[in-house]
Parts: structure tokens; sequence; C-alpha cells
């Protein structure tokens, strides 16, 4: 069934600018969030990054602004100044378009303070910004949580891996109760819970979740082999040709390191990590939006929730610690109807987390890369596979062998034996059955 933006209590203004920024359609989560937003309702918003999630706040948010009083209405906290950046940049574009302008402010860390406090003498309208930066400006008085409105707290998730809740849930108690709270978050870990039955009255709980696994993504095995990882990347790259590829590592100093290898190999990388300078980070973040890189390499935790456009393929140069990792990372690609391929490369102690990914329903492609071309390899677990037919084989076995009525020395021998017989057996009824199966079709 299709929705429009025009069948929702949105202004003239706030439909010239969704014009203007060339949407057509309210996707799936601004068409539940939007109006119940609108109403003034509570909000746990729970979607993977790239569903619309953004201005799904942001439209609602901003049409309810009264631009007649000059205080701080709207706030948004972000868990990094990626993150926060990201989503004043969609502010500013909105602001652009408005006929009767509004004012935003960006406030994280990195930036000049005292500068910054003085741009807060004329309060804006709406705040961006990081937990700790924002509850800086509030014990400074420069911002002032009781003219807040509407609060929202993106990748909600995050804030608690990165132990930032602590810092919003003082921002919170801060504001009125009444105020009208957005959380959204991709996953809702226990320890999150307290945080949303604290701050919460009656949420309206909106799961968008069919992003986890795209039918148009496709997941690809390779393993490693002791082979150097900027070397495999580049031959299969010769084979995928990406339009942008994501490559994914674990900690910050991989993430330089296979930069600069790839760099090396020729191929246009570039690099985002918790460990680059404010001036480095928002460098490189307009150079991704400029798509000046056609590889980027990252670590999860900074590249949570940004929105890096036309990712063709993800790589997985390091396996994942876990599947909601996993699960983030590939849901980069594979957007809108569009196809996408997550190429992972793994080794044995992968294994583990493979087999739960399995069970998930993800179905992974097993190749290997071998002088320019594909190699179709054994899945993963085969040896696995085949020692559990083994041991049922072996069950069976033991069921058919006779038991002696009475024991005398080297029955257990004999019995093994007769077991090994009956084995070889139940292997070549199994291997008849499989040939004229397979000759019948």
């Amino acid at each position: 069934m299709n929705h429009y933006f025009q069948s929702y209590q949105l202004s003239e203004e706030m439909l010239n600018i969704i014009q203007q920024l060339h949407f057509k359609q309210p996707t799936v989560i601004q068409h539940r969030v939007i109006p119940s937003a609108l109403r003034g309702e509570n909000i746990i918003g729970q979607s993977q990054t790239g569903t619309g999630k953004t201005h799904a706040y942001l439209i609602p948010m901003i049409n309810q602004l009264n631009l007649e009083e000059q205080r701080i209405q709207k706030m948004i906290i972000a868990p990094t100044r990626e993150l926060a950046m990201q989503i004043f940049h969609e502010v500013k574009k909105m602001k652009e378009y408005a006929s009767h302008d509004f004012t935003a402010r960006l406030v994280i860390g990195g930036t000049d303070k005292e500068r910054e406090l003085q741009r807060f003498n004329q309060q804006p309208h709406v705040v961006v910004g990081t937990p700790g930066r924002i509850l800086d400006f509030i014990n400074e008085e420069a911002i002032q949580p009781s003219s807040v409105t509407s609060v929202v707290i993106d990748e909600a998730d995050l804030l608690i891996d990165l132990g930032l809740i602590a810092e919003v849930d003082q921002i919170l108690y801060r504001m009125y109760e009444d105020v009208q709270t957005l959380v959204f978050s991709a996953t809702i870990p226990k320890k999150l819970q307290p945080f949303l039955k604290k701050y919460l009255v009656n949420p309206n709980h909106i799961v968008i979740d069919d992003q986890s696994n795209p039918i148009n993504l496709e997941h690809r095995l390779v393993p490693r082999r002791h082979r150097e990882l900027a070397d495999l990347i580049v031959e299969t790259s010769k084979l995928i040709h990406p339009y942008i590829a994501l490559i994914f590592v674990n900690k910050k100093e991989h993430a330089d390191e296979l930069r600069e290898e790839l760099l090396k190999k020729g191929l246009e990388a570039g690099v985002i990590h918790g460990g680059l300078k404010p001036r480095e980070r928002k460098r490189m973040l307009n150079d991704l939006r400029a798509l000046k890189y056609q590889y980027i390499v990252a670590t999860d935790l900074a590249s949570r929730g940004i929105d890096i456009p036309g990712v063709s393929h993800i790589f997985n140069a390091e396996f994942p610690i876990d599947v909601e990792t996993y699960t983030h990372r590939v849901g980069r690609t594979a957007r809108a109807g569009n196809k996408g391929t997550a190429v992972s490369f793994y080794e044995e102690k992968d294994m583990p987390l493979i087999e739960k990914l399995e069970l998930t329903g993800i179905e992974f492609q097993n190749y290997d890369v071998k002088r320019g071309e594909w190699a179709p390899v054994k899945e993963w677990n085969n040896r696995r596979k085949r020692q559990a037919q083994e041991n049922e084989l072996e069950k069976e076995a033991w069921k058919k062998v006779r038991k002696p009525k009475k024991v005398k020395p080297g029955y257990k021998k004999k019995m093994k034996q007769e077991k090994e017989q009956i084995k070889k057996q139940l292997k070549k009824d199994k291997f008849k059955r499989k040939y004229k199966k397979g000759r019948k079709s």
C-alpha cells in the first residue's frame, strides 16, 4: 500500500521542504513515526541505519517549531561526533529550503568552546550534539533544558556501548517530565531497559524488522589462509568492481595500517575511526559525502549511524565480534531495493560465530580467490558436518549389533568388528540410494 506525505498533518512549508529534498513517498519507519510524533507521543523506534530514520524524526520536529519564540525547542542527542555532524548536515539542508528561517546549532567536542558559548547568547530553535558537550553547555547555563519540548536520542544502543547513557540521563533529568522523548536504536539491549522505563511513559514501540537480512544481499565467505588482507581485498576487488566498498576492521590501529597498505597498492582509500582528530573527521566526512574514495576502511563504533551513500560492497577484513555487529556492518549495503554483497574473510577462530549467523537464517556462499577467479570451495563447516554424519552412522550401526547372551573374553572386540562391518554396509547403501536418486533426476 502506498503512503504519501500529504496525508499527514504537515504544514505547507514542510511539504515544500520535502519536495525540495526529492522525497517521493515516506519509508516504512517514516510512515509509522511521523503521525505518532506529530501527536506528541513518546516513541521507541527500532530500525537499522538506512531506513530513513533521521527524517522520520526531523520532519515532525521542525514542523512543530514555534518561530516566534527564540528558545531551544528541539534537541537531538547522538553518540558520536560523526553522527551528530551528519544529522546537523540534514538539518541545514532543510533550513536552506525553508522560507521561514529557523536557527540550529551543532554542539560537539573538538571545537572552540568559548566561541561556541558566545553563539548561544541568542538561543537557537534546534540543538544537535553529543552528550558530553551538551551537558557541559547546560552546566555553563548556555543551554536551558527546561525550554525543550521534544528530545531525540539516536543510536541508543551505541550510547550504551560507549558508556554515555549516564550523561544522557543527567540531561533528561534537567528537563520537564512531560518532554516528548523519542529513542531510536537498532537493538534494545537489556542495559537500555531501565533508561526507557524511567523516561518514556506509554511509548509507542515501532519495530522495523525487515532490514536485518535483505533478500538482495549476498553473503560470501572467503578463507584467509594466512594471506595479507590488502592482497585479498585487491584481488577480490578485481572480480566484484565495487562502486563504493566499506571495509571493516576491529581496531583503529588496524584501520590505519590497512589503509596505508591499500594506498600503496593503488586503491583510493579513506579511513574513519575514533582516533581521528576533529578536523580530520570533518574533512573525511565531507570527502565521503563527495564520493572521493572508492574504499573506506572503518571501525564499528566510528561508523555506526553514519550513512555513506552508494555502498555496493562490504568487506569484513576482520570478522566481527558478534551477530549484531555483523548485522550492522552488512546493513550498509543492499538498501532501497539495490543489490549488495558482503565478503567476509575468516579464520578458524571465526567458525563459532559463522555457525550462529547461519542459525539466524543467513546463507553463506563459500568461495576462494585463485588465479584471478572465484573458486567454489567446500563449506566452512564441511568437516563438522562429515563428523556429524559419522556419528549418526556410528549410532545406527551400534543399534544393529547383536549383543551376546553370554559374556565371553574378547566380546567387546567382536562387537566393534561387527559394528564396523555394519557401518560399511550402511555407507554403501546410502551411496546407492544417492546414486539412484541422481539418475532419476
